[in-house]
């Protein structure tokens, strides 16, 4: 069965679960998605929005892989902590085992005749029956952790076909919505692009800021006016537009000792990137050194600029929803002998990709988070 690895890891994560918050139920929700992504993968091709529903499948497939490994991980980390447990009491399990060997399975307390005669007996008799009680209680704790270690480990050999399944459904995923998005025609158009002037607004500047600042003054055939939206209540509170880790914040130096204005985030390979808002795309293409870029404006004088992503989707100049795919990240989905031997205590999260983001206001940068919410500490 398909889902055997899956329910299993959930059952186990909820009983393991020792933090403050509950993993499980967490997971139980992911889980709950990446079941119900291979339907919706058949299902979406008959949808009316195909882009939607193809959306809403790679995000679901992207939830139950993360809620996967997380389960494995923990899993990993949980039997290599019995395991250390179990060969630091080898002796007296030994010793254990050897006294309840002797004693039998009976219940009631064991009589031995000793030296002293019958008083000597009963003490004897007396002093086993206290302590039968906590051998067999040792017992049964021993008999639990080595149940749980067979039960992991099993999970940790079955959940190899569910990783399977779903890395190939969501690559499958990812390629349909490619194309439905490259069959799209019911987006509204603002303007149309002008590809000569792009191409020699790129071949006269070197920097994301040079490029950002003269793309605000470069209008395509036929474009009308920014559409009249405030998102200025949003401030703070727009969702980033991938699921990530910040890196580099902005004005941070990196490695090089470079500082950006702009947000370093750290990202799955091949995360779906998707608008935050609703915006005009004003570019989106390979740009300078940061690979394809995406340039959105939710409103007229502001600007996001997504830098770093493998493949872009749309076309300069389309009006499109909050929430649309606007890209996907490079990189390669790990193979399953990866995922299960990166499981362990320490392990890598995974997050192999990078993105960058700048928010532009007029021809000025801003620091992305007074925009972006990132739970940035106070």
């Amino acid at each position: 069965m398909k889902s055997h690895a899956l329910l299993l890891m959930l059952g186990l994560v909820a009983g393991l679960a020792r933090a403050e918050t509950d993993p499980a139920e967490a997971a139980r929700e992911a889980a709950s998605q990446l079941e119900a992504a291979s339907i919706s993968l058949q299902e979406a091709g008959g949808a009316r929005d195909r882009v939607k529903a193809l959306t809403a499948t790679v995000r679901a497939y992207e939830a139950g892989l993360v809620a996967m490994r997380e389960g494995l991980r923990r899993a990993a980390i949980r039997e290599a902590q019995l395991g250390r447990a179990l060969k630091a009491e080898e002796d007296e399990i030994a010793r254990l085992l050897g006294v309840l060997q002797g004693m039998g399975q009976r219940s009631a307390p064991v009589m031995l005749l000793h030296p002293a005669g019958p008083t000597g007996t009963a003490r004897s008799g007396m002093i086993l029956a206290d302590i039968t009680p906590a051998l067999e209680e040792r017992a049964a704790a021993l008999r639990h952790d080595l149940e749980e270690i067979a039960i992991l480990r099993a999970l940790q050999q079955d959940a190899a076909d569910q990783l399977q399944h779903g890395l190939s459904g969501v690559q499958t995923a990812r390629t349909e919505l490619s194309q439905a998005i490259a069959d799209r025609t019911n987006l509204p158009k603002r303007f149309a692009d002008d590809p000569v002037k792009v191409a020699l607004l790129i071949a006269t500047t070197e920097t994301l800021e040079g490029f950002a600042s003269g793309l605000t003054e470069i209008q395509g055939e036929g474009a009308s006016a920014a559409p009249v939206v405030d998102i200025s209540s949003r401030k703070g509170r727009i969702t980033l537009p991938v699921e990530a880790e910040i890196l580099r914040r902005s004005g941070e130096a990196d490695a090089a000792g470079i500082r950006r204005p702009g947000l370093v985030l750290a990202t799955r390979p091949n995360a779906l990137v998707s608008s935050p808002t609703a915006a005009t795309i004003r570019y989106r293409g390979p740009l300078l050194d940061y690979g394809n870029v995406v340039i959105l404006e939710p409103q007229a004088g502001l600007m996001f600029v997504f830098a770093g992503l493998s493949t872009v989707f749309g076309e300069a100049g389309d009006v499109i929803p909050e929430g649309t795919p606007v890209g996907l990240m490079g990189g390669n989905d790990p193979e399953i002998g990866a995922i299960l031997s990166q499981s362990g205590e320490g392990a890598g999260n995974g997050r192999s990709e990078t993105l960058y983001i700048e928010v532009r206001q007029g021809k000025d940068s801003v620091d992305p988070e007074t925009w972006f919410r990132t739970n940035k500490e106070e």
